[in-house]
């Protein structure tokens, strides 16, 4: 069978799954849209969070960062697992305890502020349209190729799906969903992992093949170094980052995990405080199985990408593939335009080495190059295209197509809801249309829903960068918004209304102000200026690293205008104790 048509079946056969689940688990009330009416068993929970929290970020494109940045790709790794550690510990069982249904509602209530809880949705829904278009990138980029039909179409079908499971089945729904969803993207990142770590290292787990020794008895990480070395290229355990800003980036990945709202919003579905403890700490033993396997996954990556091309000694004659040689799995690359070859020395073998480096350009030149030709290796590749350049049977191949497709729908799916529920629960419900009945605000979430899937979808159409990048920038904005908020609204009983406000303003804005200057978008694309801006990060701080400084801004001008400010009132005193003695709480909170 062919692959086309086997991965048809097998991401057809999953598509079925997830639609159906959502007419079985279809919500009738707001209780079940929003919080999947609190009856979700823990380690059921800990399985749908990591599949809601693993997005295409985490499948696709962190084990391509890793494949290309090597050493300095774990600001990924680091940034991402030790911020769900602090969301596990320091807020998801507070917020349940607290009973609400969203974040926004939470943060309104807190600082007893109305004007509060609109920011909290303004926040949350540019963090999670952000968020999103990263995941629909994720949807293009597995579409493309694996179904072979352009980015377009595979969008407009991932936004299909979507529509049908999440609409219809609310939190209940993508709960079940997201289950399923999970061990499907888990099979699909474990199983070539381990053909692919047999191949190299002998050792059937990639973790510890990672550290071992390929067939001719070098350590794997030495064979890396030395073929990527040999062609220019820095070597891949090598430290060579602005260590302010890996130390900021680090820090932001990790707060802004704490305050993503999707996630949050997952601890709000089980019975008890107990329970979101326990489900945390499940969630965080389903992330390891692909947080461990993701340096090992990107390592080897590199390797087979590089030897495919390199075949011979460097500067030999016959040291490089020959193009019109190449293996199908790089025409079908090159087909979605994330893989570009140009024949620059015109010999017709494909020279792929670092025309950066100086010393090692001018030793390429005397072997007749004339610059680097594999102009486009998408980072978004990696994981998807790694299966088939280590020639592994196409079933294994298929299965990457269908995990890559169910970590980007799992997190979009999550993400629209918090969308959702946050326009028909805090601003619908919350503040414009107090009265309105439970049926009309279901209506609302649905409707509201499928706005969102809309938007996503045709920013998913232009998105400003792959998806870790565009993923990374709304980290950034969660944590100097989100975060704070929500930190001191729980640990701080200092803290009133206006300055909630007026930091979460001063911590997005700052952000907002900060990304859009440095990747020129204030500026025509392209132009001298664009690109001069691009260049000159203040301190060396990216972008992407920005949202530990806007934090730190957020909870600075808080703290400043609380000192001028009355303190909060007493029931508002005694609700932060309350959420944070143990105890309590423990019954499902009834639907509002």
């Amino acid at each position: 069978m062919s692959l086309t048509t086997l991965t048809y079946l097998v991401v057809g056969f999953t598509f079925a799954l997830y639609i159906g689940i959502a007419f079985w688990a279809r919500a009738a009330n707001t209780g079940e849209f929003y919080a999947a009416g609190r009856g979700i068993h823990p380690v059921t929970n800990g399985m749908a969070t990591a599949a809601d929290w693993m997005s295409a970020a985490s499948f696709i494109s962190m084990a391509g960062l890793i494949a290309f940045l090597g050493y300095d790709g774990s600001v990924f790794l680091m940034g991402w697992t030790g911020g769900y550690v602090l969301l596990a510990l320091l807020l998801a069982p507070y917020l349940r305890k607290f009973g609400k249904f969203t974040v926004p509602e939470f943060i309104g209530e807190r600082y007893y502020s109305q004007t509060a809880r609109i920011v909290a949705v303004i926040c949350l829904i540019i963090i999670s349209i952000t968020y999103v278009i990263g995941q629909m990138r994720g949807v293009g980029v597995a579409f493309s190729r694996f179904l072979e039909v352009d980015v377009n179409t595979g969008l407009y079908v991932g936004m299909a799906v979507v529509f049908m499971y999440a609409v219809l089945g609310g939190m209940k729904g993508i709960t079940y969903t997201q289950v399923v969803q999970y061990v499907v993207l888990i099979l699909a990142y474990t199983i070539p992992a381990v053909f692919i770590s047999m191949n190299l290292t002998g050792n059937p787990v990639p973790g510890l093949g990672l550290f071992g020794t390929t067939q001719d008895g070098v350590h794997l990480l030495d064979k890396v170094n030395q073929v990527i070395g040999d062609l220019g290229f820095k070597a891949f355990t090598a430290d060579t980052s602005n260590t302010l800003n890996m130390t900021l980036y680090t820090l932001s990945l990790m707060i802004g995990t704490a305050g993503l709202p999707h996630v949050i919003i997952r601890f709000f579905t089980v019975p008890r405080v107990r329970d979101a403890r326990t489900s945390a700490g499940w969630a965080l033993v389903f992330i390891s199985l692909l947080y461990l396997t993701a340096p090992a996954v990107g390592s080897m990556a590199r390797l087979n990408l590089t030897n495919t091309i390199q075949t011979g000694p460097v500067g030999s004659s016959d040291g490089n593939l020959v193009y019109a040689d190449r293996p199908t799995w790089f025409k079908k690359w090159e087909e979605t335009g994330l893989l570009k070859w140009e024949d620059k020395n015109g010999d017709g073998r494909i020279q792929y080495y670092n025309d950066k480096n100086k010393d090692f350009a001018a030793k390429a030149e005397s072997f007749g190059w004339k610059g680097n030709e594999m102009v486009k290796v998408d980072n978004d590749i990696m994981v998807l295209a790694n299966p088939e350049i280590a020639r592994l049977p196409n079933w294994v191949i298929a299965l990457v197509a269908a995990g890559g497709l169910a970590a980007a729908l799992s997190t979009a799916a999550g993400l629209l809801l918090a969308i959702s529920s946050s326009i028909s629960h805090d601003l619908l419900k919350g503040i414009f249309a107090k009265n309105i009945s439970e049926r009309s605000e279901l209506m609302a979430a649905r409707i509201a829903m499928a706005g969102a899937i809309l938007v996503a979808g045709y920013l998913g159409l232009h998105p400003p960068g792959f998806a870790a990048q565009v993923v990374a920038l709304a980290f950034g904005l969660a944590a100097s918004s989100i975060f704070p908020a929500l930190m001191m609204g729980i640990f701080s009983k200092r803290i009133g209304g206006s300055a909630a406000v007026v930091g979460m303003l001063a911590g997005i804005g700052i952000t907002l102000l900060y990304i859009f200057w440095f990747k020129g978008w204030f500026f025509i694309p392209g132009t001298e200026m664009a690109e001069n801006v691009r260049a000159n990060w203040f301190l060396g701080i990216s972008p992407e690293a920005f949202g530990a400084v806007g934090a730190a801004v957020n909870f600075a001008v808080a703290w400043a205008v609380s000192r001028f400010t009355a303190p909060p009132p007493q029931h508002v005193q005694e609700l932060v104790e309350h959420i944070r003695s143990p105890g309590g709480a423990t019954a499902p909170v009834a639907a509002h």
